[in-house]
């Protein structure tokens, strides 16, 4: 039975909680035996009380340290640690594995999926990318995060890096895009609801299709009649911005093909 503790009451931390309770119930091999936060009251409606510490001298004994925490504490977080040479990974899509210090072993647990409070994800379709210092470690992580998804990749430090940057494109920007979107329907008084099936479709789209062969619109066929109607439409300049920015990557893009 692999020992798995849990540093942190965020939402990362909370939906690893759900999964690997989940994974238990179910006859797994993976047993979270704590989670540690500041304020129990936060985690009592996931573990019972005893299985939740509130002070770092009272962290237990386990083979496995997922540090879940936001990137600017895990440095800070990880110098309290009062124990040496257990293996200790953060869950951060941009903090180098280096931010770990050096009284530990080393490695990364990085689930790639946006975590809403309260909102439940299915975690078996779940990429989760692992980096470590060491085969042995890296079995170990292998081990676990399969344990909970069915989607388990090798990434190091600079393709996570990557990954990161592209997921805020695919994920961040475009829920900005929705408000804008969402923005201009209720300064016009239509129903954001109206492009709900457009947005279904579109991101169904990208499943079957290069994001680059699934590309529509004014932009992409240089319809600048479109484009000149769409920006004298616009009244917020912020919008327009984005608009004329987006337009013009989109053409730019077409040209290279």
């Amino acid at each position: 039975m692999v020992k798995i503790i849990i540093i942190g009451s965020g939402n990362v931390a909370q939906h690893l909680i759900f999964a690997f309770e989940q994974a238990k119930k179910e006859g797994g091999t993976i047993e979270l035996i704590q989670a540690f936060t500041r304020k129990r009251e936060t985690l009592v409606h996931l573990l019972d009380f005893d299985r939740i510490a509130t002070e770092f001298s009272d962290l237990v004994e386990a083979d496995l340290y997922i540090v879940a925490v936001s990137d600017d504490a895990i440095s800070e977080v990880v110098s309290q640690l009062p124990f040496k040479n257990r293996l200790v990974v953060h869950t951060s899509g941009s903090v180098p594995l280096t931010a770990l210090n050096e009284e530990n072993r080393k490695g990364v647990f990085y689930p790639l999926q946006t975590f809403t409070k309260n909102k439940l994800v299915d975690f078996s379709s779940i990429p989760i990318c692992l980096e470590s210092e060491n085969a042995t470690d890296f079995q170990l992580l292998d081990k676990v995060a399969k344990s909970i998804s069915n989607s388990v990749f090798a990434i190091n430090t600079e393709q996570r890096k990557a990954l990161h940057v592209a997921a805020v494109f695919v994920n961040n920007f475009t829920n900005h895009l929705y408000q804008i979107g969402n923005e201009i329907c209720d300064e016009n008084h239509v129903p954001f609801d109206i492009l709900k099936p457009l947005i279904a479709e579109t991101a169904n789209k990208i499943m079957m299709l290069s994001p680059i062969d699934a590309q529509t619109g004014p932009a992409k066929r240089n319809d600048k009649a479109t484009i000149d109607a769409h920006e004298q439409f616009i009244s917020n300049e912020n919008q327009l911005t984005i608009y004329k920015i987006l337009t013009q990557s989109i053409q730019e893009n077409g040209k290279k093909l």
